[in-house]
């Protein structure tokens, strides 16, 4: 039986920078991932994962020394951001609104992974596990024990999911969530441009949902496609040909001439678990709480939550693994999240609704916030966690 101080189990953007800062405390800590991340070259496609990384989750990288490893793979910087529904009613938001470079980066969620755990090997108090499948958790006195396939056990007062929105951990631990579908899936499409990506990420809302664009690397962009199931389901069937003719035809026409090259869709789901500590089990990410992606929160939202631990933990001291550390973190991270996922929500709710008179009014609402001055910059501040 190995013993440790915290137990991770997975290993993905946001369960590789929990292991990371945590070990840099001092912690003896195990990362269990069931699949490793495929090494980059290059060479390779675009991922059809992406996130638009904030500030301050760009912040917590450089913090845990894994941005400039992300950086010196493939990262595409975007100084604008638009959204609008009616052509006369945008908002724009600049990054020379807060004096800043850029408002954020969008990444391959791969590279961000990978970037953090090139940082493992700094750490002799590390444990990676990968690949690695769990057969079994269970709890023995203050210890709780994680079985593997391999015949392994592992044993931590503490236990970490963050394992995604179908978290085993959450339900090992019996922590009860809270959810519901949007009657939305989202498709992402990456396509090839005619033109290198400019500084910019615009959406534009439309009766059936938002579409999206997210710029990245040289001559390639990320589409983003919400719309009913059944709706997407066929565009998913398309060749690239129909596909195209559909982008022409279905997106604001500042989407220039582009390739499909690479398609998939998700449902969109909202979970918030119902608490995020039980007993010293800890959840973290997706594994606490999944967002509507219509402002692309998601990931920086799970970095927000281990900045939270890591300071609970830290601030601490000898106690650090007592219960009431886990009361600061949860203290500190459910309001805003929930602020965020209620944020979302009003989003979806308004723009799903074509009464006349409620689209005038956000239309009107769109010309007034761009015009808003001082609420508007606090606005972006809040979006990019600064």
């Amino acid at each position: 039986m190995n013993q440790f101080e915290v137990i991770i189990v997975g290993g993905g953007m946001v369960g590789a920078a929990a292991a990371l800062g945590l070990a840099r405390q001092g912690r003896q800590v195990a990362l269990i991932e069931r699949q490793p991340p495929e090494p980059f070259e290059p060479s390779q496609p675009m991922d059809l994962r992406v996130s638009a990384i904030s500030q301050a989750s760009v912040s917590l990288l450089k913090d845990l020394g894994a941005w400039a490893s992300v950086e010196a793979m493939r990262v595409c910087p975007y100084r604008r951001l638009e959204t609008w529904e009616a052509e006369d009613s945008r908002v724009c938001f600049s990054a020379d609104q807060l004096d800043l470079p850029q408002l954020g980066y969008m990444v391959e969620n791969r590279l961000i992974q990978l970037g953090l755990w090139q940082q493992f090997a700094r750490f002799d108090n590390l444990h990676l596990v990968s690949p690695a499948s769990i057969t079994g958790m269970m709890q023995a006195g203050e210890l709780h024990q994680v079985q593997l396939e391999s015949g392994d056990t592992l044993s931590a007062p503490w236990l970490i999911g963050a394992d995604g929105a179908h978290s085993k951990v959450r339900d090992y631990a019996k922590i009860g969530l809270t959810s519901w579908d949007y009657r939305q899936h989202c498709m992402l499409i990456h396509v090839e441009t005619a033109a290198p990506q400019q500084d910019i990420t615009w959406q534009q809302f439309f009766p059936s949902g938002p579409r999206s664009l997210l710029p990245l690397c040289g001559h390639n962009a990320s589409l983003v496609w919400y719309d009913s199931p059944a709706r997407i389901q066929h565009l998913c069937q398309l060749n690239a040909e129909q596909l195209k003719a559909e982008i022409v035809s279905h997106f604001p026409p500042q989407v220039g001439d582009v390739t499909p090259i690479n398609w998939g869709a998700f449902p969109l789901t909202r979970r918030h678990a119902q608490q995020y500590h039980r007993n010293g089990v800890v959840v973290i990410g997706d594994a606490a709480h999944t967002i509507n992606p219509l402002a692309g929160q998601g990931v920086n939202l799970g970095f927000k939550d281990v900045a939270a631990l890591l300071d609970a933990c830290a601030d601490a001291g000898a106690e650090w693994q007592a219960e009431s550390t886990l009361k600061v973190y949860e203290k500190a991270r459910r309001t805003d999240n929930m602020m965020m996922q209620t944020g979302m929500d009003v989003f979806y709710t308004a723009f799903s609704n074509q009464v006349t008179p409620l689209k005038l009014a956000r239309n009107a609402v769109f010309k007034l916030a761009e015009h808003s001055g001082p609420v508007k910059t606090q606005v972006l501040k809040y979006a990019l966690g600064l």
